[in-house]
């Protein structure tokens, strides 16, 4: 009985729950200027408001964003700050449904994107 159970359990863990939409990797595709501000602001605020430059053609061709810290340099080039350590923030584009989802994948939050249409990432 025991096993019984614990085979039912563990096929209903991979059983997507009522027919409910599945989040898979996307891109971005036609971006207008909107939908660009749009990304630039949820990478912004999932940075706890620190200002971000983006490439126009950020996650129009991988779902995948890595953002890192700009080194700041002295006359030399020596970074000012010393080494860095910390690690790059990494971001993944979603698609939930008909929305375009930004995880930053640190902090687990998620980030849906106005003005954006986004497709499958083709494997």
């Amino acid at each position: 009985m025991r096993s019984l159970l614990a085979a039912v359990l563990i096929s209903a863990c991979r059983t997507p729950s009522g027919g409910a939409p599945t989040d898979g990797p996307a891109v971005i595709v036609h971006p207008p200027p909107q939908s660009r501000a749009a990304l630039a602001e949820a990478v912004s605020i999932a940075l706890n408001g620190a200002r971000v430059t983006l490439a126009d053609s950020a996650l129009t061709g991988s779902s995948q964003l890595i953002i890192e810290r700009m080194l700041r340099r002295d006359p030399e080039g020596h970074p000012v700050q010393g080494r860095v350590t910390e690690e790059p923030e990494r971001f993944r584009l979603l698609k939930s449904g008909a929305d375009c989802v930004l995880l930053h994948e640190r902090t687990g939050q998620r980030y849906r994107l106005v003005d954006t249409e986004c497709a499958p990432e083709m494997q």
